[in-house]
């Protein structure tokens, strides 16, 4: 087992804490930090651990740092944490800046330590479900949208709820961005909480993204269109569905699912709908299990550091692009 140290003990961290304790076979807990000292107190009495005085104390005693804290400090902790030979687990985004990510990849790089980020949507059974579905999609279509809480509002909701599935749309595209434009508008804080943007890439896939903090109802949906298949994900009720499009004469049609007749220009064909199983998991304990596995069998994270620079870059695109639609608006002529 490794030996592992939470630093960050707030809502998402104690979350995490319950986690660990369920990966017992991944990880051996050995304390926590967290620079509210009177709330690391209550935490570890709840938990039974101990709570570390320094977090240099709790790096210097453990292999892995599950790194849960606001994302202002996620750059000076994971820095401490690499500094001190651990490997690292760091909630997204990854870091305030892109400088910060790229010293934070240097860094892993010279230590030889894993770092994986924390997009937990990449463990949604939604997603797993298509594992062995051919995914090549021409146009995305991803809606995240939830009802207001002042928790993660220091961000952007680009940073706060968007960057999830950017990571999904880099994943399933699988190419490079030519193109970003959005817009957004800051409804109830100082920074947007409603943005659309528009991803296009290299290869002419589009992207078309809303996410927005200010919704009467949560929804995360992903739709995925692509040549003779349309893809849809429900990461909240964690259900996938495959529609296909087969010639009648077609051999290959697979026997689970439901058919129907169809007749197009092209004569007639079948349409097969498809639920792939997906049954229920903990998304964040497998992830912290999955870095367990990649540190034990020398292989890359599930979601690596450079994923997350990845996601952090084009976040950062597009928040500059809602920035420079809001100055036009406000200046004409800018």
């Amino acid at each position: 087992m490794l030996k592992i140290g939470l630093i960050g003990v707030g809502h998402l961290g104690k979350i995490h804490l319950k986690c660990i304790r369920l990966a017992r076979e991944a990880y051996e807990l050995v304390g926590i930090y967290d620079a509210d000292a009177e709330l690391a107190a209550r935490v570890a009495a709840e938990f039974r651990v101990r709570a570390y005085p320094t977090a240099a104390e709790l790096i210097a005693d453990v292999e892995v740092v599950d790194v849960v804290t606001p994302t202002s400090t996620h750059f000076a902790v994971v820095k401490q944490a690499l500094e001190g030979n651990c490997h690292v687990f760091v909630e997204k985004p990854l870091t305030e800046t892109l400088e910060e990510a790229r010293q934070l990849i240097e860094l892993s790089q010279r230590t030889k330590r894993t770092v994986q980020v924390g997009h937990v949507e990449r463990f949604n059974p939604a997603l797993l479900a298509l594992e062995g579905v051919s995914v090549r999609p021409y146009f995305i279509e991803a809606h995240r949208l939830a009802m207001f809480n002042p928790r993660g509002t220091d961000v952007s909701v680009v940073l706060d709820l968007m960057i999830h599935d950017l990571d999904i749309v880099l994943k399933l595209a699988d190419d490079e961005v030519s193109d970003v434009r959005a817009s957004g508008v800051a409804v109830l804080s100082e920074t947007p909480d409603i943005v659309n943007a528009r991803i296009e890439f290299r290869n002419g896939a589009v992207a078309n993204l809303t996410a927005s903090r200010v919704s009467l109802k949560n929804m995360r949906k992903v739709r995925l269109f692509q040549r003779d298949a349309y893809i849809s994900l429900d990461l909240l009720e964690k259900e996938s569905q495959v529609v296909r499009l087969y010639d009648a004469e077609a051999t290959d049609v697979p026997e689970r699912g439901q058919q129907f007749p169809l007749e197009t220009p092209r004569g007639h064909r079948i349409i097969h709908v498809d639920q792939p199983p997906s049954g229920p998991v903990n998304a964040i304990q497998m992830e912290l299990e999955s870095l367990a596995r990649s540190i034990r069998e020398g292989k890359p994270a599930a979601v690596s550091i450079e994923d997350g620079y990845r996601a952090l870059s084009l976040a950062q695109r597009i928040s500059d692009a809602v920035a420079d639609n809001q100055r036009r608006l406000h200046d004409p002529q800018a």
